[in-house]
């Protein structure tokens, strides 16, 4: 380990969280073994899915770090937690936990995931991947699918363990060209979105996935306790600062995505929501035998009340302010300032579905006063996707502002 970290590790000082009881963070939450990388830069740290999560750095502004993901190159530490689901009932097992389809996701292969109660309110979302035919990792948000394995694997020839692995962001349009001049493999020019695959640094075998909360091009590298993770990503951020990339913490990839209509696990959806009212519809498969919220899910509305909000003079406030003649119509879940748009940007959900995309409202934002704002579809731009999936090559040199809200 590290010599600074070991320092850290040690000298964390006791914080006070919600209920003022205090935690010895240094005992209780794993560190990300580069986290070194970025003490630095006055770090912040944020409790995620069980681990530290950065969500500041003085190493550049917010709109700094947005426009080097947009238009070069990150580095980002996350707190993803993956858990490992193997044995011979692994894919039965998974096919009950999660919604949508796993039996189509092939050895080498990510998909999208998340898990629902009973009742289908949902618990967390992330990112399956599909290592051997009985053996998967769950990349997971913020939440706890640990527990909710364990209390429905009864019956199920399947192990969940914790393979004590933690991942890095690489993302930007110059990320495969980063990737090229790391690895062995010809992987950067061959591989599609969503693929995952083992390839080879400094002659270690290390997993990455064409992944990422971003929506714009790049990769993911998943560390193992028999990786040299410090070697590995000395050499990342080395050569990644030759072609510019910086470290980044959460504002380098929020007003991203929540443009491209990413998801935030406890603050879009939570145990309230349910997958067709915040636009996830599209990944319930309602045709599968059987999984936990099948039935309620089967039952319930499949109109969509999740939605974006574009404001010209400021940013939203999170929370139960946004009205029309006075009157609250539902929640900002997520809001920021996008660099891009030259306007604050939100995630929104409504309370219910008697209006939408188009519609103009009232929204309280951070300087206490009232703007108007118009919902939007999700995503802002970039509807097909085609940044992420290598597809576009427009890389963005100056702000494109909203025209803002047209007048009758």
């Amino acid at each position: 380990m590290h010599d600074t970290l070991k320092k850290v590790r040690f000298s964390i000082k006791p914080t006070k969280l919600n209920g003022g009881n205090e935690v010895e963070l240094a005992r209780t939450l794993p560190i990300h073994p580069l986290t070194y990388q970025e003490l630095p830069y006055d770090p912040e740290y944020s409790h995620y899915a069980g681990r530290l999560t950065l969500e500041k750095l003085s190493n550049a502004t917010p709109e700094e770090m947005y426009w080097k993901t947009r238009k070069e190159i990150i580095l980002r530490h996350t707190g993803e937690y993956p858990y490992e689901i193997s044995g011979p009932d692994s894919l039965k097992f998974l096919e009950r936990i999660f919604p949508r389809n796993i039996s189509r996701v092939k050895v080498g292969r990510c998909s999208y995931q998340f898990a629902c109660y009973h009742d289908g309110g949902m618990i967390t979302d992330g990112i399956l991947l599909r290592l051997e035919d009985q053996k998967y990792w769950f990349a997971q948000a913020d939440g706890d699918l640990f527990s909710w394995y364990k209390a429905n694997s009864e019956g199920y020839e399947v192990k969940i363990s914790d393979p004590n692995v933690w991942i890095s962001q690489i993302q930007g349009p110059k990320s495969m060209e980063l990737l090229s001049k790391l690895i062995k493999e010809d992987t950067a020019k061959t591989w599609n979105y969503f693929d995952c695959k083992e390839v080879t640094i400094l002659n270690e075998k290390v997993i990455i996935s064409r992944t990422g909360f971003t929506n714009e091009l790049g990769w993911e590298i998943y560390f193992r306790p028999e990786n040299n993770s410090e070697k590995i990503g000395d050499l990342i951020l080395s050569e990644g600062q030759k072609m510019g990339m910086i470290l980044t913490a959460t504002p380098s990839f929020r007003g991203r995505r929540i443009e491209a209509g990413l998801l935030s696990a406890g603050q879009d959806f939570n145990k309230n929501t349910n997958p067709f009212s915040v636009g996830l519809g599209k990944f319930v498969d309602l045709d599968k035998k059987d999984f936990i919220g099948k039935n309620a899910l089967s039952n319930i509305e499949k109109k969509c009340r999740t939605w974006g909000l574009r404001i010209k003079e400021s940013v939203a406030l999170k929370g139960e302010s946004i009205f029309i003649e006075n009157k609250l119509i539902g929640k900002v879940t997520s809001s920021t300032w996008s660099p891009f748009q030259v306007c604050g940007v939100a995630i929104i959900h409504l309370n219910n579905d008697n209006i939408g995309p188009g519609s103009v409202i009232d929204v309280k934002c951070l300087d206490g006063n009232l703007y108007k704002g118009e919902i939007c579809k999700l995503p802002m731009y970039d509807e097909k996707n085609e940044i992420v999936r290598g597809l576009s090559k427009n890389i963005p040199s100056k702000p494109e502002p909203w025209a803002g809200i047209k007048k009758n």
